[in-house]
């Protein structure tokens, strides 16, 4: 590649903040600012500016690996190509399509996801297919698709934060999570508005509100309600929109008025005034928004209440309205679209359902198959990856790490040891490579060229800035290279360009409709926000910024108010397991931390797990600053040190998912999953605190 910067993105997170990229004489590259890019004006945090270190052939796969006698050792690309084809031949042979999974990631880019997808129902013909970002923002995309008949993470860009009167963020530390966009929120307050804050722990984003609610964990949606309640009860709803722009607020106020403020304040643990100064902070202003992140959507009942804050924003006229709304802030790089284009277990391109008979005659048109020989809805992520060993014989997995990453890890991690047979594509040996029986070594985001969709909806072109390494191929190549083996000579190319050019055409008319973007506008236009249809008699679509101003994408136009109540986590505390377990992040590791616990900066600022604990906790427990803590659950057993500190609620510990060994604090959570999204309840478990003698 010649020796000159290209404009690119992170790897990390949704923000997907722009980049330069220059390869140095001495082999390495270096990351420098790009400030044309509106997410982040230049700004990176510590993982987008050491990313590079990734590249290097220190700690990434340079070789397929195949296991033999027990070990993994180095194997040609062919050996191990055939190993993988010859075993989910046997497997679909021996035990029918439907013992072969495939699980995905949502870094993928959306070439990759798209492929994936194909991949599972063309080729293998198998309906066991979802990823990683089931875990993210399902709960959301539910609860989105119920109230405005779409899904987009934001319905409109970032830099519209800054010019609304409040925002309420509730269960996001996007100052550990996504740094650059805190300039934002930032700039909301200097141009006079309001933040609230929603998080049981005073995080670096609680700090910088105007108001921090602190709720007990999984009482979010009891919340919610409370604050509906007071809206009806103070006369602070909009007749005039809900009768022009909705339907069902009966029974949706009907619901909400069970949930007084008293009747709130002992489940939340957050006090009647706070409850009113809320609502009057969201609702004195002529604009306002509702960001909700995996604090409440990583619930069993995570899909309620994001309807909960949906219809607060309904009530109140807040949606569909210049600088107002409800969004959810999307975690992974490809989180928006690895799930619009088919790796999701009931979905196809274009963010259409697996079980729209005109959806899949429209996809296998473009793919040049019978519609009939796609299979149906396939399991949710916990649920695919509790059938492996049993109901699923072989899994192909990319761009995940489920052994650190799933609720219930430790049982997740023997689910993975019992299959017949594990293929893994990855950039380094994960915890879960490390387990596999062939391992490929594949391009990452630098040595690569593809799309991905940040969490505005802002579909966006990922530039190869280097060469990769002799050895290593891309997800694509290796999809191709199977398929061939498979008995499908074509449909699976390895050029992005020519695999986004079949994915507009798939995704055409869809609710998440490409098929106006192309490549070259993307490098022109710094992206381009779907839906952006093609229409030949006229200009180019300029693509859709901002949703639902002149109407919501249900038929009639109209939103829905979804009635919901209150309800208990699946797991309350109890005399044998009397403490709240919550997880979360740390801004210098990122999600499994697969990549960035081999980033030696990264790892000097966050070197491992602890528990996060209130003085009076400790206190009764006898544990001090620094002390190894064992958190136990009905799942398992977590040690990690203790860190004391007022910022939290006393009767709740966080831990952090980083990391594997005995501090995964995965091996503590409740794989309850919601009945809508099939969300995991990550974010509440009971739990009780041992002293650990070292």
């Amino acid at each position: 590649m010649p020796n000159s910067a290209t404009p690119t993105h992170c790897p990390y997170c949704a923000l997907q903040c722009g980049m330069n990229l220059t390869p140095a004489p001495d082999g390495t590259v270096e990351v420098s600012e790009r400030a044309d890019f509106p997410v982040n004006r230049g700004a990176l945090c510590g993982k987008g500016r050491t990313a590079p270190a990734v590249l290097s052939s220190r700690v990434r796969l340079t070789s397929p690996l195949v296991r033999s006698g027990g070990t993994l050792v180095p194997a040609t690309w062919d050996e191990a190509l055939d190993r993988i084809a010859g075993e989910l031949s046997r497997t679909r042979t021996e035990h029918g399509p439907d013992a072969c999974g495939v699980f995905g990631g949502g870094g993928l880019t959306n070439e990759k996801a798209y492929t994936l997808g194909k991949f599972a129902r063309v080729v293998l013909g198998t309906s066991q297919i979802d990823y990683n970002g089931r875990f993210c923002m399902s709960s959301a995309a539910a609860g989105g698709m119920k109230a405005f008949g779409l899904d987009r993470g934001l319905p409109f860009p970032l830099e519209d934060i800054p010019k609304s009167g409040c925002v309420i963020l509730v269960g996001s530390n996007l100052a550990e999570t996504m740094p650059p966009s805190l300039r934002f929120f930032t700039e909301l307050r200097e141009n006079g508005g309001t933040l609230i804050v929603v998080d049981p722990r005073r995080t670096r984003t609680a700090e910088q509100a105007d108001l921090h609610l602190m709720p007990r964990p999984g009482t979010d949606l009891a919340l919610a309600l409370g604050l509906l309640h007071l809206v009806v009860a103070e006369g602070r709803t909009d007749e005039a929109y809900i009768a022009g722009r909705t339907v069902g607020w009966e029974d949706a106020r009907a619901a909400a008025m069970a949930h007084w403020p008293e009747y709130v304040e002992r489940i939340t643990g957050v006090p009647v005034p706070q409850l009113r100064e809320t609502v009057r902070l969201f609702c004195e202003p002529e604009s306002a928004m509702v960001l909700t992140a995996r604090g409440p959507e990583q619930q069993s009942k995570g899909t309620d209440t994001v309807s909960a804050w949906i219809n607060l924003c309904l009530a109140t006229g807040r949606a569909g309205r210049p600088y107002s709304g409800y969004g959810c802030l999307t975690g992974q790089g490809n989180g928006q679209g690895g799930r619009e284009h088919g790796q999701k277990a009931d979905q196809l391109p274009g963010y259409r359902k697996l079980d729209d008979p005109a959806a899949r005659a429209h996809v296998a048109e473009v793919w040049g198959v019978d519609p009939d020989s796609l299979p149906g809805p396939g399991r949710s992520a916990y649920e695919l990856l509790d059938a492996l060993g049993t109901d699923i014989r072989s899994l192909l997995l990319m761009g995940s790490n489920p052994v650190v990453s799933a609720p219930r890890a430790a049982h997740i991690e023997e689910r993975i040891k019992s299959l017949d047979f594990l293929a893994v594509c990855d950039v380094v040996l994960s915890e879960t490579a490390a387990l596999a029986d062939v391992v490929l070594p594949v391009t990452q985001w630098a040595e690569e060229t593809g799309t991905t969709t940040n969490l505005e909806g802002r579909v966006l072109l990922r530039r190869q800035a280097i060469t990769p390494p002799d050895g290593i191929r891309s997800d694509l190549e290796v999809m191709h290279e199977l398929a061939d083996r498979l008995g499908v000579e074509k449909g699976f190319p390895t050029d992005p360009e020519e695999v986004f050019e079949e994915l507009r055409r798939a995704s055409a008319g869809g609710p998440a409709d490409y098929s106006g973007i192309t490549y070259r506008r993307l490098a022109e236009e710094n992206g381009v926000f779907w839906p952006c249809p093609t229409d030949d008699t006229v200009a180019a679509h300029p693509g859709t910024a901002r949703l639902f101003l002149d109407r919501f994408a249900h038929p009639d136009g109209r939103a829905r108010f979804v009635p919901v109540s209150h309800r208990a986590i699946a797991e309350e505390p109890d005399e044998e397991y009397p403490v709240l377990l919550t997880t979360g992040r740390v801004v210098a590791q990122y999600q499994s931390g697969a990549q960035t616990r081999r980033v030696d900066e990264l790892n000097a600022a966050a070197p491992g797990p602890f528990v996060e604990l209130h003085p009076r906790l400790a206190e009764r427990l006898g544990a001090a600053e620094g002390d190894p803590v064992a958190v136990v659950s009905r799942r398992g057993r977590a040690v990690a040190p203790a860190r004391i500190t007022l910022g939290i609620r006393p009767d709740t510990v966080f831990m952090p998912f980083h990391w594997y060994g005995e501090g995964r604090a995965n091996t503590l959570t409740n794989p309850a999953l919601d009945p809508t999204s099939r969300m995991p309840e990550f974010k509440a478990c009971a739990v009780r605190l041992e002293t650990v003698e070292r």
